[in-house]
């Protein structure tokens, strides 16, 4: 317990010590919408210009350069910490096998049509007795 204690700080003290100044992150994110923008412009002011296809090429490898630039961020980092992490969970999971994968669908299937007739069955109650309701006449 106490040596699971040690290694969280240990790695919250590096994951500080790898933590960009804050003026440079954000300028890193000034340099991302910088670019976004200048992509948006360009898209409009070029329209004219350029074909469909060209633009679109340009407009995603625009995209994916902002985006680069934001994983470099502070915010990006921990995201990319994120994201191993996730693969790393994944592989751990024990998925269902085939046939209980279909058992499972199955009882989904049964339940979800029982369930769809009982309630029509409610519906149709309601309306009959709200229509036996309007009908009197006094």
């Amino acid at each position: 317990m106490a040596s699971e204690k040690t290694k969280k700080k240990q790695k919250q003290l590096t994951e500080i010590e790898q933590q960009k100044s804050k003026g440079l992150n954000n300028a890193l994110w000034g340099l991302t919408f910088v670019l976004i923008a200048v992509i948006a412009y360009g898209n409009i002011k070029l329209a004219e210009m350029l074909s469909t296809p060209i633009r679109v090429v340009a407009v995603i490898v625009g995209l994916l350069v902002a985006f680069g630039v934001a994983l470099l961020t502070n915010q990006g980092a921990k995201a990319r910490g994120f994201f191993k992490e996730s693969q790393i969970e994944l592989r751990r999971i024990s998925w269902p096998t085939r046939p209980e994968t279909m058992q499972t669908t199955l009882i989904v299937m049964g339940v979800t049509v029982t369930v769809s007739l009982i309630l029509w069955g409610f519906d149709s109650v309601i309306v009959s007795a709200i229509k036996f309701l309007t009908d009197l006449r006094f």
